[in-house]
């Protein structure tokens, strides 16, 4: 493991020179896996692990048509290397829970009966083995309980494996049994194509993402940006400039400036009026929504959040309820201005920017 320096604070990560495809594949030459589950991490994971030459199979639900025909789609052969979910896991040395959380709950009567001495069960979040008194999901002692958790969707694990670069991921062993979870689990996320892997436990993990997502990564970013879109809007502005200022200068501009070298880089290629103004600001922000993280951490520790998941999902009509949710979005006035904005956006690629080029990234007017 290499020894980083994280602002001040040395923590030990993995990287793929350390851990080199050719160990994983040796690691994990006698090994059948079992993804279970072909709707959001099941494919990309399933995917990356079989361009990179491991064995794996899939255990996917046949009346949930439209992943079983992705499946098929993708390449996975019925009664070969597809199969329903008993099957799969049956056949699987390391089973990988890749269906939703509420969908955990739901099949683990069926995982369970598969788990013979030896075996491994991969997690990719850590919901139902923490919130164990919930789901129910508490695996027998002879079997190795391991987690690798990329942190991005399962698109973009599978966009940045065909790209030639890797998503980020933690991984974490709960248990034991077999004396090789560790290299077992380190192994998987090399397969997968994580870009360098860090060390966690099952709860830090769980209690971090489901704090992520609720916040800065989705809940926080959509509900500021909507915020500012109807202050803008109240004030006359028109929607193509409310969504310009409010969306599409962040995603198109400010984060890649961000992702490139960091935030105070992306400050520093800003004009001296945005630069003041977003400095002067920020304390204002932090102070206002510091009492909400702290509440939304709080909710994640005891579980509400969690039951909460359990109580929505696991409902019969949940799927048409989301639906419905994810279309009145999709049909807000911003978000209608964000599809018109983005039909509009140059076709050429952007060339990258670097330190070379500072000072000529600056952002336009103010």
């Amino acid at each position: 493991m290499a020894l980083i320096d994280f602002g001040g604070v040395k923590e030990e990560v993995i990287t793929r020179k350390e851990f080199p495809m050719s160990k994983a594949r040796s690691v994990l030459k006698n090994e059948v896996i079992a993804v279970i589950g072909y709707g959001v991490q099941g494919p990309a994971q399933a995917l990356n692990m079989r361009d990179n030459g491991f064995n794996v199979i899939v255990g996917q639900a046949k009346q949930f048509k439209r992943d079983w025909d992705r499946a098929v789609k993708d390449g996975w052969k019925p009664g070969k290397t597809l199969f329903d979910i008993e099957e799969a896991a049956r056949r699987g040395t390391i089973i990988q829970m890749l269906v939703s959380d509420a969908a955990q709950r739901q099949i683990w009567p069926t995982i369970k009966q598969c788990l013979v001495p030896g075996k491994a069960l991969y997690f990719s979040h850590g919901f139902s083995i923490v919130y164990k008194k919930l789901t129910g999901v508490i695996p027998p002692k002879n079997v190795d309980v391991i987690m690798v958790a990329p942190k991005g969707s399962g698109t973009s694990v599978r966009r940045n494996f065909l790209a030639g670069a890797g998503i980020n991921a933690s991984f974490a062993v709960e248990q034991d049994a077999t004396g090789r979870a560790r290299e077992r689990c380190i192994a998987l996320g090399i397969a997968i194509g994580a870009g360098y892997l860090f060390p966690t436990t099952f709860k830090h993990e769980v209690f971090s993402d489901l704090t992520g997502e609720r916040g800065v990564l989705m809940g926080a970013l959509a509900g500021i940006m909507e915020a500012q879109y109807e202050v803008l809007r109240k004030h006359g502005h028109t929607p193509s400039e409310a969504f310009n200022e409010t969306v599409e200068e962040l995603t198109e501009s400010l984060i890649k400036l961000v992702g490139e070298n960091g935030m105070d880089w992306m400050y520093s290629n800003c004009s001296a009026t945005a630069q003041r103004g977003a400095l002067d600001w920020k304390p204002k922000f932090k102070k206002a929504v510091m009492p909400v993280f702290n509440e939304l951490y709080k909710r994640v520790a005891s579980g509400a959040e969690a039951q909460r998941v359990l109580q929505a999902c696991g409902k019969p009509d949940y799927q048409k309820q989301l639906d419905k949710e994810l279309s009145d979005m999709a049909q807000s006035e911003m978000w209608r201005a964000g599809k018109a904005t983005r039909a509009l956006r140059p076709k050429e690629p952007a060339k990258k920017i670097t330190k070379s080029t500072k000072g000529i990234a600056g952002r336009a007017g103010n």
